[in-house]
């Protein structure tokens, strides 16, 4: 089975990008990266990608007259390069319902924090000042709304008391580097299908503990 063509768009540093990067160059990873594209000319994420050796493409979203347009310029470019399967990676645009609608459960999101909690920005201030003992990250299909859409692999960590935004992120962060490898690698073993808007997977095994925060012993 030929490997599944990734499309990754990002905004900024392109750590998330770095994580598929590391997988995607593994012999037995069953998707490859066929473009990276930012709508920021200065995003740190399109050297990972030229040093990788992974063509880049820069459209900015100021050079064109609406939101269509720009997802329209951006849609030829994943086409131009045969693109199977499109990961936003810390884009920061928002893009238009009829785009979403195009690349259906062909769109794959990131978002930093356990979903349905903690939709939109500022995830991590919002955690600490809930006072919940876990968040987490959530790799999920996209829909039209924000942060919505059928959820393929979360990744759970522990609050702790002394957390600031950024020791949470941190933590975070090294969840995500984990989570969207795993969500792509499903999706590319063909083992990811959507029934009545959640998502099954083929052989997926279910951790058999809980975690708890503060621990019982």
């Amino acid at each position: 089975m030929a490997a599944l063509k990734l499309g990754v768009l990002i905004s900024g540093r392109g750590t998330n990008l770095q994580a598929l990067i590391e997988h995607c160059g593994g012999p037995e990873f069953p998707a490859s990266i066929a473009v990276v594209i930012s709508n920021k000319a200065d995003a740190v994420g399109l050297a990972r990608a030229a040093e990788a050796g992974i063509a880049t493409a820069v459209v900015p979203h100021g050079d064109h007259n609406g939101r269509a347009a720009f997802d329209a310029a951006i849609g030829n470019v994943l086409l131009r390069y045969g693109v199977g399967l499109v990961c936003l990676a810390g884009f920061m645009r928002l893009l238009g319902a009829e785009f979403v609608a195009g690349w259906r459960d062909r769109l794959i999101n990131i978002h930093p924090s356990l979903l349905p909690a903690f939709k939109g920005l500022d995830t991590h201030a919002r955690a600490l000042e809930a006072g919940v003992r876990l968040t987490g990250c959530t790799v999920h299909f996209v829909r039209a709304e924000m942060d919505e859409g059928p959820i393929i692999v979360q990744a759970a960590v522990p609050v702790r008391p002394d957390d600031t935004e950024g020791t949470l992120a941190a933590r975070v962060l090294a969840a995500e580097h984990r989570a969207y490898p795993l969500a792509v690698r499903l999706i590319a073993q063909g083992r990811v299908r959507i029934v009545g808007g959640r998502v099954e997977i083929d052989g997926a095994r279910v951790p058999d503990a809980a975690m708890l925060n503060p621990r019982d012993d």
